[in-house]
């Protein structure tokens, strides 16, 4: 009576123990009939498809799985469109940038070679023509270095300088054209040693770059440069007092062909600061603007002491 029951009793549990089996393996073969279901519909292209699981499912590792695979791919196909219609926009600036003063320089020069012009007359239009290829070549100039730091292609050579002496002799090339262009100025370095890791070739094009962003866009009559040091970083402000900028243009001005001035009649190209933006990151530094309309701008940059 014992044993009988015994058997039965156990025929019971292996009774319910397959029902159970064949229960979570008709789940399981459903689960992965959606599975291949939404794999078909990730492949076709739909990205925005999600697998719903219980946390029980012994399918749920796969289903995130397949979710991560589909957000990611769904992430990286939302940049390459946004990098796609960066860089139409891109190639239409530039192709603006260059067609114009092209056109105008081969008009100038063609009206020269014509001998349409002479005496005075012929003098400015060289002068012009000169002016416009000027401009193109430092927007050349401009473009290939943007495209080398935007590559990561660009080869920097840190050593040890005395950031003071360095700046001095960055500026001082500056002070004739400053008092051509009118401009006072005052520059405040310090006269003690400040060692720290530098790419000189960078530091000179971050400064020159700021300097004549000033000359070509602030409109204003004074310039002033600071050195503020201490043991971990060294602080380096030019403030100018010119026309400023409206607190919308304040958040775009490092971007790439961004340029304040929509008509581009001030003769900038869109890629200076973009590209001392790049370059203070580089040496693991910050650049931030404060500007107010009609009270003029500062640039200050944070460089620290050791990278």
């Amino acid at each position: 009576m014992n044993v009988n029951l015994f058997l039965l009793i156990a025929f019971c549990i292996a009774l319910l123990f397959i029902l159970f089996l064949v229960t979570k393996l008709r789940r399981v073969r459903g689960q992965l009939s959606i599975i291949e279901e939404a794999l078909e519909d990730i492949k076709s292209g739909n990205l925005n498809r999600r697998m719903l699981t219980k946390k029980n499912d012994m399918t749920r590792k796969i289903c995130y799985g397949i979710n991560d695979i589909a957000m990611n791919s769904q992430t990286q196909l939302i940049r390459q469109k946004q990098s796609e219609q960066a860089y139409k926009r891109l190639m239409t600036s530039i192709s603006h940038d260059v067609k114009t003063p092209l056109a105008s320089l081969v008009g100038y020069l063609e009206a020269i070679e014509c001998k349409i012009v002479a005496g005075e007359e012929k003098d400015e239009y060289v002068h012009v023509a000169f002016e416009k290829a000027d401009y193109l070549k430092h927007f050349v100039e401009n473009l290939f270095e943007w495209v080398k730091l935007d590559s990561g292609e660009q080869i920097f050579h840190f050593e040890t300088l005395d950031l003071n002496e360095l700046s001095r002799n960055i500026i001082v090339d500056w002070i004739s054209v400053l008092e051509n262009s009118n401009f006072d100025y005052v520059f405040d370095i310090p006269e003690t040693e400040y060692l720290m890791r530098i790419d000189a070739n960078a530091y000179s094009r971050i400064l020159n770059n700021l300097l004549q962003n000033v000359l070509i866009h602030s409109k204003g009559s004074k310039i002033s440069f600071h050195i503020f040091e201490n043991d971990l970083q060294a602080k380096i402000t030019m403030t100018d007092n010119g026309k400023g900028m409206s607190p919308d243009h304040l958040p775009h001005i490092f971007e790439r062909m961004y340029q304040c001035d929509q008509s581009r009649s001030a003769g900038g190209n869109g890629l200076g600061l973009s590209i001392v933006k790049e370059l203070v990151a580089a040496h693991k530094g910050t650049i931030t603007v404060d500007s107010t309309p009609d009270r003029g701008t500062t640039f200050t940059l944070l460089l620290p002491k050791s990278l």
